[in-house]
């Protein structure tokens, strides 16, 4: 009976959400974290999908915000080491090997940052790209986006540092997250990292 049992609710939940059922366990939580929160990394992002007789399993990570102090909005945060990456992805094959989330149907795993490429839609977002560049399109600006340097990025807002042009003064704006219609990382080649300010 039992056996019937977990078959049946295995067949009621997708093989997406059985996979994001391992992770989630791999993450854990704040008090108690699993192999991945103790890494100090975090899931943002798994998609499953078929790839001719295999699945592939695309997981997306980044740094867990959870060791900040609640009023540290500006320090800068790491980006997430090729080690990182490494380690992360023997963690969640092991437990998706260890799981029967993927049925008996072989898979590829891809593991790996959430990238500069991802728009910027949550707070936790923002805090991981202080002191990048930044373009944001406001909701009632219908004037075109904005580019500037994210100096902060708090739980309701984001202040960003516009440049100097030749008729304007350098700006400092506190845009509210529920005014921004759309935000990006901007690529810089010739990024001035705060150790070379200083």
């Amino acid at each position: 009976m039992a056996s019937f049992e977990k078959r049946e609710r295995r067949r009621q939940l997708s093989i997406q959400e059985r996979v994001g059922n391992v992770l989630r366990d791999l993450q854990g939580y704040v008090e108690v974290p699993g192999p991945i929160g103790e890494l100090g990394l975090m899931v943002e992002d798994v998609a499953v999908t078929p790839a001719g007789k295999r699945r592939l399993v695309r997981v997306r990570l980044d740094r867990d915000l959870a060791g900040l102090e609640p009023d540290d909005d500006s320090s800068a945060i790491d980006p997430l080491s090729l080690d990182e990456v490494a380690d992360a992805a023997r963690v969640i094959s092991a437990g998706l090997d260890a799981s029967d989330a993927l049925g008996e149907a072989p898979y590829v795993l891809e593991v790996g940052s959430a990238g500069v490429d991802r728009p910027l839609t949550e707070p936790r977002h923002f805090r991981r790209n202080v002191t990048r560049l930044v373009e944001i399109r406001r909701i009632e600006d219908s004037g075109g986006a904005l580019t500037g340097r994210l100096v902060a990025a708090g739980p309701t807002e984001a202040t960003v540092l516009v440049a100097a042009t030749k008729n304007e003064p350098e700006t400092r704006l506190c845009i509210p997250y529920t005014d921004i219609a759309r935000a990006q990382v901007q690529v810089e080649f010739a990024r001035v990292t705060p150790e070379e300010e200083s």
